[in-house]
């Protein structure tokens, strides 16, 4: 008999968690729904342990938090007669040797444009099988707004709906802010809403257009809004004082002192 592996022993752990005798409660009564917001979450905590630099302990970690959602989901299929894990695998493996013709079997395919081609000729097809049809068919609805954002919009520039460039995306930006601010005196939550989604489609768009990744950009910008704030709170605590207890003005001069320095 083949000695055990760890994903073997990670299958089993999940197995003996989910018994319906002697498991563990809270595993026992879990399901897709109630797991999916946790695989997204160890999804998100994979790219944060990324961000932070490089600190191999730290990823393997949230890489092991991740493939156990992995288990957990395939489990409850399992139990529910659908398939295992062993069978997410086949096919996540047979899945990337039809898409990567060049690396096995056409050497001919290997320049870039060829390879794209083959992804999206292979991708459209596997579509296709799933009875998905229209060009934004197959885009998960649950990914992150900005990211489906972009992705809505590069599949339809595929077939030609599309801004000719940045700039022209700059000003649709600027006529759906003022679409926007000529709400603000009526200032109903539904028309708000609406001009407000608007007007971030259209910034997902400007990313894609530059080439930029939004949820990527938006974190940045989540970071140095934090390290400024921070430096605000350190500037004030210096002098035994709290945000609450300064001025607007006296926050601001702080953080224009942080951006200056470079925070």
């Amino acid at each position: 008999m083949p000695p055990e592996t760890p994903l073997d022993r990670l299958i089993a752990v999940m197995a003996a968690l989910r018994d319906p005798a002697t498991g563990c409660p809270w595993d026992q009564v879990q399901d897709f729904a109630s797991i999916a917001p946790y695989t997204i979450e160890e999804a998100y905590e994979v790219a944060d342990a990324i961000a932070r630099g490089p600190e191999p302990a730290a990823l393997q970690d949230e890489l092991g938090d991740l493939l156990l959602q992995v288990v957990y989901h395939a489990r409850m299929a399992e139990e529910r007669g659908w398939f295992a894990f062993q069978d997410v695998a086949q096919g996540i493996t047979d899945k990337m040797i039809r898409r990567h013709p060049h690396v096995f079997g056409d050497a001919a395919a290997r320049d870039a444009g060829a390879q794209t081609a083959a992804w999206e000729a292979q991708k459209a097809s596997e579509r296709a099988q799933r009875a998905e049809t229209g060009v934004l068919a197959g885009i998960p609805v649950g990914l992150p707004a900005l990211t489906r954002a972009a992705k809505l919009t590069r599949r339809a520039a595929r077939v030609g709906f599309d801004w000719p460039d940045a700039a022209a995306v700059l000003d649709k930006l600027e006529e759906e802010a003022a679409e926007l601010r000529a709400e603000l005196p009526d200032a109903r939550p539904e028309r708000l809403a609406d001009e407000l989604g608007d007007l971030l489609f259209v910034l997902a768009n400007l990313a894609r257009k530059l080439e930029l990744d939004p949820e990527a950009v938006l974190r940045g910008a989540n970071e140095k809004f934090t390290r400024r704030f921070n430096s605000i709170e350190q500037a004030l605590a210096s002098e035994g004082r709290t945000p609450a207890e300064a001025t607007l003005e006296e926050m601001e001069a702080a953080w224009q002192a942080a951006k200056r320095a470079g925070l």
